[in-house]
């Protein structure tokens, strides 16, 4: 049978597998096994009663993946940053975090819930997990949104939304992620995500605000708070700041000149200056031992579905699927931002079936190489691309955007893990009300997404002032 063939039988059987209900790194690796198997036995020209011999050959290739991927330099970046975020709770700084913002924007129509979409925003910056993300404010923000009357389904709504913006907002584990997979610099990547994140952020805030005035018994506006108290909840907030800038002076350097540490560097860098300010704020051994194990629990998850899924890419090269996909997009008689629209409207659909990471893992390493392709090939120039930009701008901008749909995942039933960590806190709010207290944020998340495929401007313009990536 043509290898081309087994890809595609293997790849139906990963897909059925998911729809049943196996997780994707399990189901991933076994798809993997059996392509390898399948295809070592088809090129190599096996008798039909010699199975082990393509048996053989398939597992030693497959089991070369899990330690020649997975420890890499780069993916060290992922315990970091969740250490970063895990420490930041701990220490009670997403407390005073969410406290300034309340006193600040708490004024608004929706004041809590745009209180915590900016605290959300300022804490995915020491946080690279979306899904920890949501747990913390699960935990401070519903109980302060429901005592003052807010409908319970909107306020778990605008946390499980909202902990979608760590994806986003450096430092990103799903960033890194999707960096090492394209082969594209993990700088560039985090860099760009900053205004995008914060743009999206913007529109999440008007929306909470637009329903708030809409529809008043949402979510009643917070006030009393004097210039004096709100000034005051200000050093509580700088932490988080100061760990941010941290980061980005490190790696980036914008004085001029080389950088003054690998992004990995300033992620182990960040977490230990937060860890110095948890000891500061009195953090305790049973404290510390949380945020490690909550840190080992989530690397643990998230190294599970890379190494299941890199051995499923691993046969996809010797299927040569990606390149058949690649010159099959190319070759549609319509224009290249159609296709791009009509595949992220694909990863909509597959993101209510898999998690944002499993779904990224999975199709890149056929969807990226073919984007590549619309835009005019690598190496292109901005002048003769189709996108109006280098093929490296677009690997970046591209990232930015996927990573962007891969937010909805979080959110989309019936995967939405958000969702599922926002009710799991709070018993008294079922999955059922946090999904339908998210589905509004889709809009935001459409408009979001157009806005960036319009002005690719909002996700180059840090990189190429920054780095110089043009």
């Amino acid at each position: 049978m043509d290898p081309i063939d087994i890809g595609l039988i293997v790849s139906g059987l990963l897909l059925l597998m998911v729809v049943l209900g196996m997780r994707v790194a399990f189901a991933a690796g076994l798809a993997g096994v059996i392509g390898l198997v399948w295809i070592f036995w088809a090129k190599k020209g096996y008798a039909p009663d010699d199975f082990f011999g393509a048996l053989t050959v398939a597992t030693k290739t497959a089991g070369q993946v899990p330690h020649s991927k997975v420890a890499s330099q780069a993916l060290s970046l992922i315990p970091t940053f969740i250490l970063i975020g895990y420490l930041a709770y701990y220490a009670g700084l997403t407390k005073a975090l969410f406290e300034a913002a309340k006193r600040w924007v708490g004024w608004l129509p929706g004041g809590l819930g745009v209180s915590t979409v900016f605290a959300t925003a300022g804490f995915a910056a020491v946080s690279g997990a979306s899904v920890a993300t949501s747990a913390v404010f699960a935990r401070i923000a519903i109980p302060e949104m429901l005592s003052i009357g807010y409908d319970r389904r909107f306020a778990a709504g605008v946390v499980a939304s909202a902990g979608t913006l760590a994806s986003l907002i450096p430092p990103s584990a799903i960033l890194v992620i999707y960096a090492i997979i394209v082969e594209q610099d993990v700088g560039a990547l985090l860099l760009a995500g900053f205004l995008p994140g914060a743009f999206s952020a913007v529109i999440y805030g008007g929306l909470v605000i637009g329903m708030a005035l809409l529809f008043t018994d949402l979510g009643p506006p917070v006030s009393g708070f004097s210039w004096s108290e709100r000034f005051a909840a200000l050093p509580g907030a700088f932490p988080i700041i100061f760990v941010v800038f941290i980061i980005i002076f490190f790696i980036y350097n914008p004085f001029g000149g080389d950088a003054w540490g690998t992004p990995t560097e300033g992620g182990a860098l960040g977490a230990f200056v937060v860890f110095v300010m948890a000891l500061a704020r009195g953090m305790r051994w049973r404290e510390l031992k949380s945020a490690l194990l909550e840190t080992a629990k989530l690397s643990v998850v998230i190294f599970t579905i890379i190494w299941g899924v890199l051995i499923y890419v691993r046969f996809l090269g010797f299927a040569d699927l990606p390149n058949t996909f690649s010159e099959w997009i190319t070759s549609l008689d319509q224009s290249p931002m159609l296709t791009l629209i009509l595949i992220l409207l694909a990863y909509a659909v597959l993101g209510m079936f898999m998690d944002a990471i499993g779904m990224l893992l999975l199709t890149l390493p056929v969807v990226f190489p073919a984007v590549i392709a619309l835009n005019g090939g690598e190496g292109v120039t901005a002048a003769d691309s189709a996108f109006g930009m280098s093929s490296v701008s677009c690997a970046i901008w591209f990232g930015i955007i996927v990573v962007k749909m891969a937010e909805l995942c979080l959110i989309t039933p019936p995967i939405g893990l958000n969702c599922f960590v926002v009710a799991s806190v709070h018993p008294d709010i079922s999955v059922h009300d946090v999904f339908r207290g998210a589905a509004p944020f889709f809009v935001a998340d459409a408009l979001t997404i157009a806005g960036l495929i319009t002005f690719p401007s909002i996700v180059l313009y840090l990189p190429s002032i920054l780095i110089g990536v043009g």
